[in-house]
């Protein structure tokens, strides 16, 4: 059974939560709202697993929400441009089945003010009952929209005006014709995600819904798809008005609608499958509903039975849209009939909100373009999901036709944010292809097609190869078979001067590109109506390098060239091989031989121009400058000091939340050394040597030994991984490694389909080990840092009960992009308040190792180990500890000695896996001379035993024992001589929970004994550390083992049940059996 949703109130603003919210859901929920009201940007990070993606959606949806409720109390309404709110519902027959529409209503709600103390307060039945959710939610925006001083004050009854209780007709514009709709109360229009349409009579406490007509279309709206909608009654309330008075009534709306909008919310992830766990989490809120669309490309929502097989789906999409083979693209053609929010939703049934999965589905089924359909939506949507690229890329924002302008943006998962920003700007192409543009420039000026505007940009192409020709005789060589030359920004407007581009003739190359780009051209009249001819353009290849490169050389001549230092250029010559192609005979037939001939590779020289921006608040200006607020989030920020001076925007708002998980179920620990005593430096001197390669092997080794299940190793570079790799399989160690584990290595390279396909091997070996027990004990997955596995995979449970990092991920100092970065980090450090270009250098390090380490540990009740091998972190743990996450670097503990850390990590694991089996298995028993092995005593602290986890419940079965053993002697021992050693007593080295081993001797039963029988149990609160005591929850059972008369049992029964129970209470309660055994 699903747990009731909960309501918070914070800012002013009532969110409801799908569940009791944990502490850090509320902290970023506070900082969300805070943020929102005053148009400030925000800076969060919530570790992984801590239901960050809720909090996010709940609150942005809620305060969105409230933003309507305001506008609608003020009498205004969004404009008809934006159309925000929700249509109604076509009520006809066709469209008024009750089946259709899913019942969401929660049975329960729980009211919760700022200072997080929570009341069940469920409605009445009788007024709860007809209602529907939206209208709930619609009736709590109402009564929420109090001022942020108003968190603690309970709710109020809202008293209204007697304008408010004024009844007009009402006249609404909707997409089919003007409709009227009778008694509608101002301010009472539905806010978006509303199901029904309601109406609240100031007299009355209640809620009615209108009277449906079920023989005729409704008046409140028309469907596009029902056979009604051609119907002449849907037309008469547009009949009634002058064509002079209709644009009147849109003008004045739209000068009103300019001055008061509701922001869309923009929220950007950095995969298509991160955007499918986030429609997944909406569809668990209350705001599921909400009008929505996702923005992807062709390769993912293209259904085009002609195009879904082509390895380039965007060129063979665009030549059947411009029919050039007299054949245009049918699906485009069928887009109508799910472009609008209201069909979507009340036609087709996808009510709640969905993947771009079912909107593919949707469109093949009603053969239409999913593509442009989520285009569409844009428009009516409330919240609009894409990658985050869709939103930095100012190219991609043109051709998706995204407008930022006062809008909401959330980027999740922006722990590389400064790298997708400063990519966003940048360009790199080849001579070939700046070769193949002209070449189509120049048959367009031969062919006389528009000459005008084909003439300047064929020379600007030109002049841009002849300078990279002449460039090439002052490359310097950098490294082997490379030639490189870099010139700062304001060197390369110097240049491009000379060539005769200056920020007024480019202005002119602007206009000249943005003529060509059109298809069609005007020629005239024809009987009074305008008439145009199709013209033939570039092709999509050479249209996208002019694109790319005018985009570059707008950054450089914007605002009088203010961005001009922050880029570099460099003219990079190199070579690679290629193959060569296949060439065919007179006849027109290929010959392929079987074999490759090593021949047919052939060394090419290649020459690449690259236009790099090294500072992400370039293309950031673009947001910053125009949105609302910008909400940056990700479990792996840290360190968080240099996103506001790299991206050029203040977050007045900054939080690093707690994780949700105990300390407990997290095992931390870093080491410096190897099992043979080596230390282990993960620098490039000491990783190329063979005993650096042979000790971290042996490590790796034992930890797969120690820990079941999934194992993650990420190791700084693929180079280091194919070494790894390569000496482990001569040396065997490669072999011991398959022995004990199923080993798969991340690939270099390769598609999706390759990798999704390794990743499913990995998820099998693991789960055939929990099903079917035999030598090998579930998967070790080797990957890179920065590498597939590491961004976005979601390793939960058994899929990764270890995490390896080996050495700190620094980038590649002597790539020429981090070298330029660094310098130019240097030279403007004082000026603009930047990084340091060393410290810069050691940010992404950590970012990079915090997003490996994040891969583990992925809900509240998941547990791991997260181990960091190299010895800086132990020997300078305040300049390498502090760039990890909040939530690691406060458990990290170092260990001197590589056993010492097994023992504790051996300890870890099977305590952890002992009281997963204990809460599922139920009552087990154990031998107490096992709990006494001598091989299990004196080899774990205290630190160890904090690793426990704690007992589900004092109802589970016992997880403290206590032996008490009946003897002959006449002397009761003393209490706390029988409690010595326990500071070095360890759990036993097997599957079970922890035990506490004692033995106290006695002749006699009766009350006095037993009471000195029971003192020392009661002396265990006061000897035992704290974090073991947790660990041990407060269920205790005593065996009693009995030498003497089986008749005597029921009196010691007894005896120990007065006491321990109605006496002493210890520990809570206490669970008595007898072995006569």
């Amino acid at each position: 059974m699903a747990a009731p949703p909960v309501e918070y109130t914070i800012g002013g603003v009532k969110i409801q939560f799908p569940c009791k919210a944990y502490p850090s859901q509320l902290a970023m929920m506070n900082s969300i709202v805070r943020g929102l009201n005053h148009g400030q940007h925000c800076l969060l990070e919530s570790p992984t697993g801590s239901g960050k993606s809720l909090a996010l959606l709940c609150s942005a949806l809620a305060w969105q929400q409230a933003q309507y409720g305001k506008l609608e109390q003020d009498g205004s309404s969004p404009t008809e441009g934006k159309k925000q709110a929700v249509t109604i519902p076509c009520q006809c027959a066709c469209h008024s089945k009750p089946a259709s529409v899913p019942d969401n209503r929660p049975k329960a709600l729980a009211t919760v003010v700022v200072d997080l103390t929570v009341c069940s307060v469920p409605p009445p039945p009788e007024e709860y009952k007809p209602k529907s959710l939206a209208s709930r939610l619609s009736d709590k925006i109402q009564t929420s929209l109090t001022s942020e001083d108003d968190d603690f004050q309970p709710d109020r009854k809202r008293i209204r005006t007697p304008a408010m209780e004024q009844k007009g007709r009402k006249r609404r514009c909707l997409e089919q014709g003007v409709v009227f709709i009778d008694d509608e109360p101002e301010g009472e229009r539905p806010v978006p995600g509303a199901q029904t349409w309601t109406v609240e009579l100031s007299t009355q406490a209640q809620t009615i819904d209108l009277p449906l007509d079920r023989n005729c279309c409704s008046p409140v709206v028309s469907c596009s798809l029902c056979p009604c909608a051609s119907s002449k009654g849907g037309q008469n309330g547009a009949a009634g008005k002058s064509s002079k008075e209709k644009d009147k009534e849109g003008k004045e709306k739209d000068k009103e609608g300019k001055k008061k909008q509701v922001p869309k919310i923009f929220f950007g992830t950095r995969t298509h499958k991160q955007i499918t766990q986030i429609a997944h989490e909406m569809k668990r809120t209350l705001y599921s509903s909400a009008p929505m669309t996702i923005l992807s490309s062709r390769d993912h929502t293209c259904v085009h039975p002609e195009v879904v097989p082509h390895s380039n789906r965007n060129e063979r999409c665009k030549e059947l849209l411009e029919a050039k083979n007299g054949v245009s693209c049918r699906f485009k053609n069928g887009v109508h009939k799910m472009q609008d929010q209201n069909t979507l939703q009340w036609v087709h049934g996808l009510h709640q909100a969905w993947d771009i999965e079912d909107l593919v589905r949707l469109g093949g089924r009603l053969r239409a373009c999913s593509y442009y359909a989520a285009r569409d939506l844009m428009q009516e949507a409330c919240i609009v999901f894409c990658p985050y690229n869709y939103l930095l890329d100012p190219l991609i924002r043109e051709s998706m036709q995204i407008n930022l302008k006062g809008q909401i943006v959330v980027l999740d998962e922006a722990h590389n944010i400064e790298d997708c920003a400063r990519e966003s700007a940048s360009y790199t192409l080849n001579k070939p292809q700046l070769l193949s543009a002209r070449e189509e420039l120049d048959g367009m000026v031969t062919h006389n097609i528009r000459r005008s505007n084909h003439e300047p940009l064929r020379a600007f192409c030109c002049s841009l190869l002849n300078w990279m020709q002449e460039s090439c005789s002052v490359l310097a060589e950098r490294e082997y078979e490379m030639s490189c030359k870099v010139w700062n920004g304001k060197e390369v407007l110097g240049l491009f001067h000379t060539m005769g581009i200056t920020a007024d003739t480019f202005a002119m190359l602007q206009k000249h590109l943005a003529a060509v780009l059109e298809k069609e051209e005007r020629v005239g009249l024809v009987n009074g109506r305008e008439d145009t001819v199709e013209v033939p353009t570039i092709s999509s290849a050479s249209s996208s390098v002019l694109k790319s490169l005018f985009m570059v050389l707008d950054f450089l001549y914007r605002d009088k060239s203010r961005f001009a230092e922050d880029y570099r250029v460099a003219l990079q010559q190199s070579y690679t091989w290629t193959t060569a192609p296949d060439v065919p005979d007179v006849q027109g037939f290929f010959a392929r031989p079987n074999r490759r001939r090593h021949s047919a590779k052939t060394k090419t020289l290649v020459h690449t121009l690259s236009f790099w921006c090294l500072n992400p608040a370039v293309a950031f200006s673009d947001l910053s400058d125009s949105v609302h607020s910008i909400v940056l989030t990700s479990g792996t920020l840290s360190p968080m000091g240099s996103f506001s001076s790299e991206l050029g925007v203040k977050f007045s708002i900054q939080l690093e939340a707690s994780h949700v998980i105990s300390k407990s179920q997290v095992w931390v620990g870093t080491l410096g050394t190897g099992p043979q005593g080596r230390k282990l430096c993960a620098t490039f001197q000491h990783a190329e040597t063979y005993a650096f390669q042979d000790e971290v092997g042996a490590l790796l080794l034992r930890v797969c030994q120690a820990v079941g299940r999934g194992v993650l190793c990420f190791l700084p570079s693929y180079k280091m991984l194919d070494k790894l790799r390569d000496r482990w399989t001569n040396t065997g160690l490669w072999e011991k490694l398959e022995e004990r584990k199923t080993v798969i290595t991340e690939p270099r390279g390769g598609g999706k389909g390759d990798f999704d396909e390794l990743l499913q091997m990995y998820y099998d070996a693991i789960r055939i080990s929990g099903e079917f027990a035999g030598d090998r004990d579930g998967a070790l997955l080797m990957a890179v840092c920065r590498g597939k596995v590491s961004e976005g995979l979601d390793f939960t449970d058994d899929n990764a009960r270890a995490v390896v990092t080996i050495g700190i991920p620094f980038p590649n100092i002597k790539d020429l992009q981090v070298e330029l970065k660094m310098k130019y980090n240097d030279q403007h450090c004082k000026a603009r308040g930047l990084l340091s270009g060393s410290r810069w250098y050691e940010i992404q390090a950590y970012r990079a190792l915090n997003q490996a380490l994040g891969r583990c540990i992925r809900h509240k009740n998941d547990w791991g180990a997260l181990i960091l091998v190299d010895d800086r972190f132990g020997n300078n743990p305040n300049k390498y500890i502090s760039g990890l996450s909040k939530w690691v670097r406060n458990l990290v503990r170092h260990h001197d000695t590589f056993s010492g850390a097994m023992q504790s990590l051996v300890a870890f694991s099977q305590c952890q896996q002992g009281a997963g089996e204990t809460h599922g298995a139920g009552s087990q028993t154990f031998d107490s001379t096992t709990v006494l092995s001598p091989a299990s005593q004196s080899s774990v602290t205290v630190e160890d035993l904090s690793h426990c986890r704690p007992s589900p419940s004092p109802s589970s079965d016992c997880l403290l024992w206590a032996t008490v053993h009946h003897t002959t002697t006449s002397q009761v021992p003393e209490p706390h001589t029988q409690l010595q050693g326990f500071r070095s007593w360890v759990p036993p080295m097997v599957s079970v929970p922890p035990a506490l081993y004692f033995q106290v001797s006695a002749e006699m039963f009766d009350r006095v004994q037993v009471r000195a029988l029971a003192e020392p149990l009661k002396d265990i609160q006061r000897l035992v550390p704290k974090p073991f005591l947790h660990c041990l929850g407060c269920v205790l059972r005593v065996v009693v083992l009995l030498e003497g008369e089986p008749s005597s049992q029921s009196e010691v029964l007894s005896a120990l049940e007065q006491v321990f129970i109605k006496d002493l209470a210890v520990l809570c309660s206490v669970h008595l059996s007898l072995d006569p055994d």
